[in-house]
């Protein structure tokens, strides 16, 4: 989104800690739908937006990476920083608002306090200020105010209260600013921050101490309790808004067990893996009828030529060969989210961190690893929230080992394969070992980085992972909705249009230039017939010109040209090797729907220089394990290079990880032979 300010439009900036609600409270005012979630890393650029039009507000609110200080630690802190002193397009804000968790309230202070210091006009909203209720807390507005010398508004994130008095703040804050002139900020000092930052704390002891006050329930019902804790009761009150929910304890003794917790997120994420394919499976059924429906019309009402091949075969059962895996997609967004939304992921990072630490990473690392598993473009950008360089580059370098949704589709369809149709639940166990393996697999990798990086990765060593935990929280269906059609709707976005334009192209290589004999049987049915024409067709095409190149380097892998072009084309994105297989396949039979009519040739299709099946558990293992390495993605080849800087990790790991999926492809299919698996 280009925009720019203008003399008549100002400029209001979020700022706030990592989990304090800022990208909660954007939404509110822009009317936007940006995912919001419980671990440092969830925004690593900027969003900027129009206020809704409601408000009458004319100003753009920006929206960037969470900071605790003015400070910078990471690059996505820096980012951030940056931008309050002059974006590269919107240049310095009018106002900055200040998002401040306030049951954590001795911790986010220091931020405000910095940015005041520095010049800033600013408004402080609070939020959280529910949990900070149940710990028998409260802040009163006027006093914090008062305290800081700026105005401070309570909002609830859920109901959107608080909304109106921010918004009646902003409008008389923004017209005294355009009456008198933008407020003249002064860069951070940070050798000046080392001599302060005793007497900031100090201040903020103090504040904290002043502002807040018990509730008047908490004095009366929790009696009792406060004698027993009668020390920690008479003491003033910074830190007591820190004090953890007694619930989150008791869950978190478990869930964060040593023994218990490795074993409880193993399950967990077992059944999120494996619940995509037996959840998913009546959807898929609805999604792949419709599809072969409409191929099937298509092919009936156009005829038999060029014209009604294109429609049918090349755009249909292209792009329904893929966009029917679109259920197990949407499930694994649902379960991802309520995985978010809980704050279950911010224990996966810690129960994470000491395995990572053994091969040279840590738990910031988990979170871009995580988000691997749904893209690896948005898990390279995650990664900004690495302090430490080498680190960062390390997690870079090994999330296109990351499973993501786009081999969700190729997997599902090899799987497919390999498994009895009325027991889907062991192709979800065999889909939860391929994530396990591919998890695994980048381990080692980092482990075999790490003993070598004086050759691939040169940076500096010295790192920690401090992450603050947050409370666990009930999902909202509403958001949980709304973020994962937000999700869907983009990897539907992003895939289809390369779907098309490449069902499309192999379309056009398997139906030209054809042949010119007219085939002609008595004993054939029509449908027999056409079958055969298609089948002489495709072996008089471009694609089989091409496969005839590529034919030595798919033999030792047990496999023929025809999958040898799938998996050129599947160098563009995963996606398009099922529409590719479709499509040279020719599956638009009728009376089957898309998948059993591509698992049908699937199984029939012979080697023709051999006669041997050229699908068989062998093959089609060698085949998982291919994609399982291989980097096959342009997109992400472009992340790559801007994220790191260079083409060097880039070249390295097209090369290494494609050799890689070569390699152990050939091992697996070759020693599955040897043993008799065939």
């Amino acid at each position: 989104m280009n925009l720019q300010i203008t003399e008549e439009t100002s400029l209001v900036t979020l700022v706030g800690p990592p989990n304090s609600g800022k990208t909660t409270l954007f939404n509110l005012l822009s009317g936007k739908n940006y995912k919001t979630v419980n671990y440092p890393g969830s925004t690593v650029e900027y969003s900027t937006s129009r206020f809704l039009d409601k408000y009458k507000i004319n100003a753009e609110i920006l929206d960037s990476p969470g900071i605790i200080s003015l400070i910078p630690n990471s690059p996505d802190e820096k980012v951030s920083v940056d931008s309050l002193y002059n974006h590269p397009r919107l240049g310095s804000p009018n106002l900055i608002i200040i998002t401040i968790d306030s049951s954590q309230l001795s911790r986010h202070l220091l931020l405000a306090i910095q940015l005041i210091e520095s010049g800033f006009k600013v408004i402080i909203v609070l939020t959280m200020n529910d949990i900070l209720q149940k710990k028998g807390l409260f802040i009163p507005e006027k006093k914090l105010s008062e305290k800081l010398n700026c105005d401070v508004i309570k909002i609830n994130g859920r109901t959107g209260e608080g909304i109106e008095s921010l918004i009646h703040s902003l409008d008389d804050i923004l017209k005294e600013i355009n009456e008198n002139g933008k407020p003249k900020s002064k860069p951070f000092q940070i050798i000046s921050n080392k001599i302060k930052l005793i007497d900031s704390y100090k201040k903020i002891e103090e504040i904290t101490n002043d502002v807040l006050e018990d509730t008047a329930d908490k004095r009366f019902v929790d009696i009792e309790r406060a004698n027993k804790h009668l020390k920690i009761i008479s003491t003033p009150y910074i830190g007591r808004e820190n004090t953890p929910d007694e619930l989150t304890l008791r869950i978190d003794r478990i869930l964060l067990h040593k023994v218990w917790g490795i074993i409880i997120f193993i399950l967990i994420m077992g059944f999120t893996f494996s619940s995509i394919f037996w959840l998913a499976s009546p959807l898929m059924g609805l999604v792949d009828n419709f599809f072969s429906y409409l191929a099937q019309s298509a092919s009936d009402s156009l005829g038999h030529g060029w014209f009604s091949s294109l429609v049918s075969d090349g755009i249909i059962s292209g792009a329904g060969s893929v966009l029917v895996f679109v259920p197990q997609i949407i499930i694994l967004f649902i379960i991802l989210g309520i995985l978010e939304d809980t704050g279950y992921l911010a224990r996966g990072a810690m129960l994470i961190d000491k395995p990572l630490s053994k091969i040279g990473l840590n738990g910031r690392s988990f979170v871009p690893m995580l988000s691997g598993f749904a893209c690896a473009i948005p898990a390279m950008l995650a990664a900004r929230t690495i302090p430490n360089r080498r680190e960062r580059l390390l997690t870079i370098f090994i999330l296109p080992l990351m499973s993501c949704s786009a081999r969700l589709p190729v997997y599902a369809l090899l799987l497919a394969y390999l498994t009895p149709s009325d027991k889907p639940w062991i192709g979800g166990f065999l889909l939860a070992a391929i994530y396990l393996f591919s998890t695994v697999t980048s381990v080692i990798v980092v482990a075999l980085i790490n003993k070598f990086r004086k050759n691939i990765i040169k940076a500096e060593d010295n790192s920690s992972f401090i992450l603050e935990l947050p409370t666990y929280k009930i999902p909202t269906i509403k958001a949980l909705i709304r973020n994962t059609y937000s999700s869907s709707k983009q990897y539907v976005y992003r895939a289809g249009p390369i779907i098309i334009v490449f069902s499309l192209f192999i379309w056009f290589l398997t139906y030209f230039p054809g042949s010119d004999q007219n085939i002609t049987a008595d004993n054939l049915s029509r449908d027999e017939l056409v079958q055969l024409e298609k089948s002489e067709r495709l072996e008089n095409s471009y694609a089989a010109y091409l496969g005839k190149i590529i034919q030595p380097v798919m033999t030792p892998l047990g496999l023929d040209w025809r999958v040898g072009v799938s998996l050129m084309s599947a160098f563009v994105a995963r996606e398009v090797f099922v529409s590719s297989l479709a499509l040279i396949f020719k599956v638009t039979e009728s009376g089957e729907n898309l998948q059993t009519s591509l698992l049908s040739s699937m199984e029939a299709a012979r080697i023709t220089d051999t006669g041997k099946k050229l699908f068989t558990p062998a093959t089609i293992i060698g085949l998982i394990v291919f994609f399982a390495f291989a980097l096959q993605c342009i997109s992400t080849v472009a992340v790559s290079r801007k994220e790191t800087g260079g083409w060097r990790i880039p070249l390295l790991q097209i090369v290494i990880f494609t050799s890689l999926a070569y390699v152990m492809a050939f091992i697996m299919v070759n020693g599955l032979r040897l043993l008799g698996v065939n």
